[in-house]
């Protein structure tokens, strides 16, 4: 769970600094409303990830990893808005999307193994 947890901090740091960045440009589109959704979610991930690396027990390690998971979704419906509105070229939807995608996927598999060890 180790070599896990220091992949999510990695990527969530990772996905942040692409978060702020297209905030940047969003802010510069003057595209506010929504600048404001994607910034928060986009960076509560890893701020999640990074609090339940000091959890008290299992069940509140697993609690920061579910809501990082909604966040997460909810970035990935920030993105395809952005992409349905021409803000964002397809291009730039796919890189994202796809590093939103990677950090979902290994969350579920965080979730999952640290449920696992719950039940053990």
């Amino acid at each position: 769970m180790e070599k896990s947890s220091n992949k999510l901090v990695n990527l969530s740091v990772a996905f942040a600094v692409e978060i702020l960045n297209l905030v940047k440009f969003l802010k510069s589109q003057h595209e506010t409303i929504i600048c404001n959704q994607i910034g928060r979610a986009g960076t509560s991930i890893g701020a999640n990830i990074h609090e339940a690396q000091y959890a008290h027990g299992k069940a509140d390690f697993v609690s920061k990893l579910q809501i990082a998971l909604k966040e997460a979704n909810e970035t990935s419906y920030w993105l395809l808005l952005l992409n349905k509105t021409n803000i964002i070229p397809n291009a730039e939807y796919e890189r994202l999307e796809n590093l939103c995608r990677e950090i979902r996927i290994t969350l579920i598999a965080s979730i999952k193994t640290a449920k696992g060890m719950e039940n053990r």
